[in-house]
Order: C-alpha cells, then structure tokens, then sequence
C-alpha cells in the first residue's frame, strides 16, 4: 500500500477519521451491549490492522518507537477481547485491581516508552525541555489524582487498583507534558501527527476520568472515548506526517533560566503542598501521594544530570575557547607563549619557527577576507601535518604562525623548515580559482643553561625571519 508523502495533503487521514468517529460513535451510543462490542472490536481491530500496515509498507521509519505502540494496540485488543463487557458495564478507572486494569497499565507503559524513544530523537536538541514538560505533566497528574480521582472511588477500590489508577495518570499526564511541548515546536506536516497522538492520550484520560468520577453512563462516556482513541491513534499513523515525527527536530536547547527553574520548582512543590494542606484539614494524604512524589524523582534527577552535562560542556568549549584560536583551532597567542615557558623550564633545547606568510595580503585584495580565512585555516592545517606529534603550532596574528619544538637537531629542524615551506606553497583551491602563498622562515634555538628567555628567543626567530624576507624576494624578482 502506498501511503502520501509527507507534502501530500491530509484531508483524507481527516476526513476519514471524522466519518469514522461519527459512525462508530454514534453507533457504540445507540446501540444494546452485544452490539457495542461488536462495534469497538471492529474498530479496535480497524485501528490496529491500519498501524500494522503503516508499519509493514515502510511508511513508519525508525521502527522501534512504532512496534512499541502497536504492542501497546495488541495488548489492549487482547484485553477486549478477554473482557469484552469490562468497558461497557463501567469498571474503567474503578480501581478495581482487575486483570484488565493490569493489562490496560502495561499497555499505556507500552505507548510511554515508544513515546519516550520518538521525543528523545526529534526532540535531542531540546532534552532539558522534554524532561520539564515530563515534570510538569507528571506533577499535574499528582494534584489530579488528589482533586479530581481519589475522593471519587468506590469504597470497594483496592491499593492495588489505586495504584494502578495512579500510574495510568502520571503517565498520560508525563506523555502529553511531551507531547505538548512537541506541538509548540512542530513544523511542517508533523503537526497533524502529534495532534492526533495528543488528542490519543487526552480521549483516553478523559475515559479514565468518566469512570473514576462515576458519571451517568460512565460505560457509555468511557468506550466512546476509548473508541475514538483508538481512531485517533490509527489516523496519527497513517497521516502523511508521521514519519517526520521522529526525525530530529532543529530546536536549539536553552539553558535553564531563572523564570523557568522557578516555575519548575512550583511543579515540584505542588504534591508536597496538597499533603501539607491535607494534613493541616485533618485529613489524610494516604500513601499515593508519596508514590506520585517518588515516580517524579527520576525525572529530576535526570534533570539535573542535563544542567550539569551542559555546564560541563559549556566550561569545556569556554577553556578550549581561551586557549585556541577561534579562525584556525591553533593554539592562541597566549597559550603558545606559556607552553614556549614552560619548555625553557626543562632541560632540553627549546627551538622556535616563526613562520609569515608571502604574498597574503594579495589574496585578500583580490578574493576577499573570506578567501584569506580559508587560506589561514589551510595553512594551519598543513602545518599542524608537517609539524607531527609532540610539537606544538600557534598562530600568534595576523598571517603569522610559530612552531615550537622540544629538542632537536640542526639537520632535523633544517629539515623541517624545508618540508614546511613544500607544503605551505602548494596551491589553494578557491571558489573564485586557485591561489599560492609562500611562507619565510625564523628559527631560533634556546640551549640549556643558555638564560635566553622568550622575549629573546621570538626576537631571535623574528630577526632571523625578516632578515630573510628581503633575500627571498630578491631571488624571487631574479627569477
């Protein structure tokens, strides 16, 4: 089967799902209780068969997040069609601590983890802001829990049952912090995807709530709502923008500023807050509380093992950035000059190159500066070649370069001003043709016990180089 591209139009994934929301649903409200199980088993079946073949046809890419939702879809078929009734007589987010509570809970952790492997690949540029709207949403399940599901259960719910209950909503809750934080930085066809995996987790809360708060035909409320979930699920796998989804989203990740902590520290403090607010009424916070507390932990510590790695990163890139050269990734005037200090400390000779450029300045005139940093940056790479381990290449300004060796003799350092001056003249492609520079030469030798410090010895090596510059354009010119 093919399925569109991601620049086709996806007014038939909508239309479809419409007309199939309004005939299954309205066909699950009207109809007796054989008859609706016959319906959400059709559609539940539907749904599925349309995953798998979005799956088996190559439309889906990057499988694992997918066979992990289709797992969760097999799973919860599998519960329906153990219990067929569970839904419809209302037993939905009763807290019941049934099997098929159990089996629904493992198939929501099912749709969490291939939700997690999807939002860690689009979203691997922003990881600090997934991990916030997992935060925020689990917490936001936490004061849900408390308000809205745990004054409502029938006195005949089970711990078990209740913490089942309560795992199903954090995680929906974690899920659509991601999922949301994903549709504010969406582009593009992946909107519509995210939007219908959105509007997945959101009908399926909605038919947790319906049950746990006991409504008037709370089975009725409940499967609609899990009936048009899982058409929402099928019409998100089949949307031309599913396979962007998982693509790497280009979103650049900000560091955790003070507004964004504050409010994050908000998100944290809301569970403790309703404890200390029931203890203060009297009332008791029994044990989901602490566990909804517990489940956020992790997320966390997650949290602060980013901002630590991002600073780590950042002190890394601030200490190269002190050291190097930011055109050619050379060392810098300063870091060359104090390892030129610390080789005078040791007893082996010390022997400088200071190396300038011939013939730059025209290469600027007529290619631009941005063809003259594309020669500096090809010049240090050549020198960095030549000069091979355990010799250190700075570039001190300009078109000027130093090399400094630790030992040496003069026949070897004859040698490698001869290789150097080889590589420095072989041409440069540029985009507006080729070019040549040459390269003059100082070389200046500290012995041990000589006294000579650095001043003296670069004002050795840059006597000797200009002393050169004259001769070199006089053979040149005779040439």
């Amino acid at each position: 089967m093919r399925w569109p591209r991601a620049t086709a139009p996806a007014w038939i994934v909508h239309a479809g799902f419409l007309v199939s929301a309004l005939l299954g649903g309205g066909g699950y409200v009207l109809a007796g209780a054989d008859t609706r199980v016959t319906i959400y088993t059709l559609v539940v079946v539907l749904s599925t068969g349309l995953f798998g073949q979005a799956l088996l046809s190559g439309h889906l890419t990057h499988r694992r997040p997918w066979l992990l939702a289709i797992g969760g879809l097999a799973l919860l078929l599998a519960d329906h069609l153990l219990w067929p009734y569970w839904i419809i007589d209302g037993h939905l987010g009763r807290a019941e601590g049934a099997p098929a509570d159990l089996m629904m809970a493992t198939a929501h952790g099912l749709f969490l983890a291939g939700a997690a492997m999807a939002v860690r690949r689009r979203m691997s540029a922003d990881a600090g802001g997934i991990v916030d709207a997992a935060m925020f949403g689990a917490c936001t399940g936490g004061a849900l829990w408390v308000w809205v599901f745990d004054p409502h259960l029938p006195a005949s719910s089970t711990p078990v049952g209740q913490a089942q209950v309560l795992t199903d909503v954090l995680v929906l809750s974690a899920v659509t912090g991601c999922l949301l934080r994903m549709a504010v930085a969406a582009v593009g066809a992946a909107r519509g995807t995210i939007a219908y995996l959105l509007l997945t987790v959101v009908l399926t809360g909605g038919a947790l709530t319906a049950g746990a708060l006991g409504v008037p035909h709370s089975g009725t409320w409940s499967g609609v709502s899990m009936l048009v979930a899982f058409l929402s699920i099928a019409a998100a796998s089949v949307h031309p923008g599913a396979p962007a989804v998982v693509e790497p989203q280009a979103v650049v990740e900000r560091p955790a500023g003070r507004f964004r902590l504050v409010w994050l520290g908000v998100a944290l403090s809301v569970n403790p807050a309703i404890a200390t607010v029931q203890g203060l009424g009297g009332g008791t916070t029994g044990s989901q509380l602490p566990i909804a507390t517990l489940l956020v932990i992790p997320l966390v510590l997650i949290r602060f093992r980013q901002l630590t790695a991002q600073r780590e990163r950042a002190e890394r890139v601030l200490a190269r950035q002190a050291s190097h050269d930011e055109l050619t990734d050379l060392f810098n005037r300063r870091r060359i000059m104090s390892g030129i200090d610390q080789a005078l400390a040791d007893p082996d000779d010390v022997i400088v190159l200071l190396c300038d450029l011939d013939g730059f300045k025209p290469v600027n005139d007529r290619h631009g500066h941005a063809a003259g940093d594309e020669v500096l940056r090809t010049v240090a790479n050549r020198l960095t070649t030549v000069a091979g381990p355990g010799r250190e290449v700075g570039r001190l300004g300009g078109d000027e370069f130093l090399v400094l060796c630790r030992g040496g003799g003069d026949a070897e350092i004859a040698g490698l001003q001869e290789r150097i001056r080889s590589a420095v003249r072989l041409p440069i492609a540029l985009p507006g043709g080729t070019v040549e520079v040459g390269v003059t030469i100082g070389a200046a030798r500290a012995t041990a016990g000589s006294g000579l410090d650095r001043a003296g010895l670069i004002a050795r090596a840059d006597a000797e180089m200009y002393a050169g510059k004259p001769a070199r354009q006089l053979r040149s010119s005779a040439a």
